[in-house]
């Protein structure tokens, strides 16, 4: 089957949006529909304490919801049930979920103490071909971000006039530049990103080849096909707000969110 143009697409999916696609668009569209999602779940959590000491952070509850589940229910919406959970710390309690999600399938990170999480992408690398990616903190209040089906690599990310936090740098087509802490007229980065089968398939090959040098263990793993190898990719930035994700970092963050966290 002949891959479609961007402009093809755009039309095929809008139409599968409208509910008017026909067997045919489907099949058409089928080479960029999500398949799989892969959660990197593996780290300790050390600024939520002493909440982590017994759970995973993203196991913590907000609102009476897991924090993962936000995003679990969110793909299973788009029927992505080939689902991957990076653990490390805690990684028994994961198994918690299997009877809600039993499609699920835990993947341990034995480096998860020692690496930072490129380790954990190191452990997935054979499912990032059409797959969305996740650090699995994020408390994802707006589940219509996730879309079906798309053509091209992308991150969420919030435009900004400036921001001391994670954030992309673009060119003028948009496509990813650059990932650094801090920056002005740029895009605040979430750690959601969408992986095509050909950036899925580069990303298995460059993910162990950049872990393997001394240098890059400590980095994220979002560095690789952002910084370390970017040459190799064209990876967008996909807007959304605020509002859409609660990015929680620190139990002074979760208290501000949740009240039931607030000790009067």
């Amino acid at each position: 089957m002949s891959s479609l143009s961007h402009d093809e697409f755009l039309e095929l999916e809008a139409r599968y949006q409208a509910g008017t696609a026909t067997p045919a668009d489907l099949d058409a569209l089928e080479p960029y529909r999500a398949k799989r999602a892969v959660l990197v779940a593996s780290g300790f959590g050390s600024r939520m304490l002493p909440l982590t000491i017994n759970s995973p952070k993203p196991l913590i509850r907000v609102k009476g919801r897991r924090i993962i589940e936000t995003i679990l229910d969110a793909l299973i919406a788009i029927d992505v049930t080939e689902i991957y959970i990076v653990v490390g710390y805690l990684a028994e309690e994961f198994e918690l979920l299997k009877k809600d999600y039993p499609s699920i399938t835990l993947i341990y990170n034995e480096q998860f103490a020692s690496t930072n999480n490129i380790s954990s992408a190191v452990c997935a690398r054979e499912h990032f071909e059409n797959a969305y990616v996740f650090e699995s903190d994020l408390f994802l209040k707006n589940p219509a971000l996730l879309k079906k089906y798309s053509d091209e690599s992308f991150y969420l990310g919030v435009p900004v006039e400036s921001t001391p936090d994670w954030c992309f740098d673009t060119n003028e087509e948009g496509v990813i530049c650059d990932l650094h802490k801090g920056g002005k007229n740029c895009h605040h980065m979430y750690g959601v990103s969408y992986w095509t089968a050909e950036d899925g398939a580069k990303l298995r090959e460059d993910l162990p080849a950049a872990f393997a040098c001394e240098e890059n263990k400590q980095r994220f793993w979002d560095d690789v096909p952002c910084v370390v190898k970017r040459e190799n990719y064209q990876v967008r930035v996909r807007e959304c707000n605020f509002d859409d994700i609660d990015e929680i970092d620190s139990l002074a963050e979760l208290q501000e969110i949740d009240p039931a966290y607030v000790i009067k």
